[in-house]
C-alpha cells in the first residue's frame, strides 16, 4: 500500500462537486464530516477526495490552509481503511467544522473513526 495523495485522486471536477452537495450522503465524527457520492465517471479512480475548512471558523487563510494540510495528511496515511472496503468508486469531500484547534493526533484519531463509520454504513 502506497501512502500517497496523487493528482489523479484529487477532487477537481465541478460536476462531481455539485453532485456531492446536491445528492451526497454524509457521516460525521465531530469535528469532521465526510460527504460522499458514488462516482459515475467512466474509468474513475477508486477514490476522489477534496478537503474544505470554512472561512466562518477560521478567518485567516494561514489557519485554513494549516487545517487543510492536516486533513490531507490524515487522509493520506489512513486511506487504506477506505480503499480496502470499497466496491465502487466514490467521490468524497472532507470538512473540518469547528473553531477549536485540535492537535494532529486528535484529528487523526477522529479521521480513523470517521472512515470506520463510513465503512459500516456501506455494509
Amino acid at each position: 500500500m502506497q501512502f500517497t495523495y496523487p493528482k489523479k485522486e484529487k477532487l477537481k471536477s465541478k460536476t462531481t462537486i455539485d453532485l456531492l452537495f446536491s445528492e451526497g450522503n454524509s457521516v460525521s465524527k465531530f469535528p469532521l464530516r465526510l460527504v460522499y457520492v458514488e462516482n459515475k465517471e467512466p474509468n474513475a479512480e477508486p477514490i476522489k477526495m477534496g478537503v474544505s475548512v470554512s472561512k466562518k471558523y477560521f478567518k485567516k487563510a494561514v489557519d485554513r490552509n494549516y487545517f487543510k494540510r492536516v486533513l490531507r495528511e490524515t487522509y493520506r496515511l489512513n486511506k487504506h481503511i477506505l480503499i480496502d472496503n470499497l466496491e465502487k468508486p466514490y467521490a468524497f469531500m472532507f470538512f473540518y467544522q469547528t473553531k477549536e484547534r485540535l492537535s494532529y493526533q486528535e484529528i487523526e484519531e477522529k479521521t480513523i473513526q470517521l472512515f470506520q463509520k463510513f465503512n459500516e454504513r456501506q455494509k
